[in-house]
């Protein structure tokens, strides 16, 4: 079982670029069943992707990858498609149940696990599922399956989501992308990569607008052989580095950014005395002065992502005064709190809202890792600790950060991997 090895108190200095966002890759990947051919470039080339990759090719794509030039070319000319998406596939990440929108649309059934991914809370379909029978699919929940099917096709109608669902508005977006009339979707999850997802399936011949969180879907009939895409940046990647420069940086430049999508959370660390300096396309982190408490909430897009809350608790441990920190998307995402108490943090959990002391000093300590933006909170915490930090069990790292030890270590960090 491999680990990371970090040690602390290294002041980061130089750049990092963002790699592509896995968050709008994965759905893009899934949409591409409805295509004939597809390059995708700026793709991430992480654990998830290739996971998405392999159930792609077992339904029976063609996939090429171009790991230098981080870009995929997707064909899919078989006759025997497999409208299957087996369990040993999916159980690991959640968005394997996104090719249930794509096969229901272009093959009229499917078969697919129910998902796993990240243990940080219930996360059900049944949201996926109301949309989808909205649409006019029948659906059957059998021997751990979703089996759906729509002999005639999907049919447009209006969705109005009792709760915002990122992975729900997605499925929803790929099943109407040629249901027969109009769909509206209301209540939708409007993330950037909600938005990436659209123009995608615009450029595939959709008639897709939206408007607050109203999206409307027109039928296709026309969808175009070939097209090219590329990925927007990892939002929650560059949240990471940010907070990382905020922790320990000396100067840190981020590029290969659209700082438009981040506002809310440069909104943040300026509040709490961060030193940025704001371009378009890239952020420059300067040494801090003495940083001052916040409490947040975590909420949809635009607000505060659930994705960073973790990331964000570590910095709150470096602040001065008490932070409060209210979770209110998963359930099961403070299991990070354990193991930076480990190395000193005091934290205390009531309900869905953790509070943290500030400013707390952090020793290095053996931690293990619970889900993906656990693990990285871990190597945050790492960096600023006294001594010698371990993290195991570093696989949920590997889902969804590219070259993580890389760009740490282009800025000084001490970290390797055994």
């Amino acid at each position: 079982m491999q680990k990371l090895l970090i040690k602390g108190k290294r002041e980061l200095i130089g750049k990092i670029s963002i790699s592509g966002s896995k968050n709008a890759s994965l759905p893009i990947l899934a949409a591409s069943i409805l295509a004939d051919e597809v390059k995708l470039k700026n793709v991430p080339l992480v654990k998830d992707i290739f996971t998405m990759i392999t159930l792609l090719k077992f339904i029976g794509l063609e996939i090429n990858i171009s790991k230098k030039k981080n870009s995929l070319i997707i064909q899919n000319k078989n006759k025997n498609i497999k409208t299957i998406a087996p369990y040993k596939l999916v159980k690991t990440m959640r968005a394997g149940v996104l090719v249930l929108g794509s096969l229901l649309t272009k093959y009229k059934k499917a078969k697919v696990s129910l998902p796993g991914g990240c243990a940080i809370g219930t996360r059900p379909v049944d949201l996926h599922l109301f949309a989808l029978k909205k649409l006019g699919a029948k659906i059957k929940i059998k021997g751990g399956y979703i089996i759906a099917e729509a002999k005639r096709g999907l049919r447009g109608t209006v969705i109005n989501f009792p709760s915002i669902s990122v992975g729900a508005t997605e499925n929803a977006l790929l099943a109407a992308f040629k249901a027969k009339g109009q769909t509206t979707l209301k209540n939708c999850a409007i993330e950037p990569e909600i938005l990436d997802l659209i123009s995608f399936l615009n450029k595939l011949g959709g008639k897709i607008k939206i408007s607050g969180r109203k999206i409307l879907i027109n039928s296709s009939e026309m969808i175009k052989k070939k097209i090219s895409h590329k990925v927007i940046f990892d939002r929650i990647e560059f949240g990471t580095y940010l907070i990382a420069g905020v922790l320990i940086g000396k100067k840190i430049t981020i590029d290969k950014i659209e700082t438009k999508f981040v506002k809310n959370e440069i909104n943040i660390l300026n509040r709490i005395g961060a030193n940025i300096d704001v371009k378009k396309n890239s952020i420059t982190i300067g040494k801090n002065k003495k940083l001052k408490r916040l409490d947040i909430t975590t909420k949809p897009y635009p607000g505060f992502p659930t994705d960073l809350q973790a990331q964000f608790m570590v910095l709150m441990t470096q602040v001065n005064g008490k932070s409060q920190i209210k979770e209110n998307i998963f359930e099961n995402r403070f299991m990070h709190v354990p193991e930076l108490r480990r190395m000193g943090a005091k934290i205390e959990i009531k309900n869905k809202t953790a509070f943290i002391e500030g400013p707390t000093k952090l020793n290095g300590a053996e931690v293990m890792a619970t889900d993906l933006r656990a693990s990285v909170s871990l190597v945050l915490a790492g960096l600023i600790a006294e001594n010698r930090t371990i993290i195991n069990r570093i696989y949920h790292l590997d889902r969804g950060y590219e070259f993580l030890e890389r760009k740490l270590k282009k800025c000084k960090a001490n970290i390797k991997r055994v």
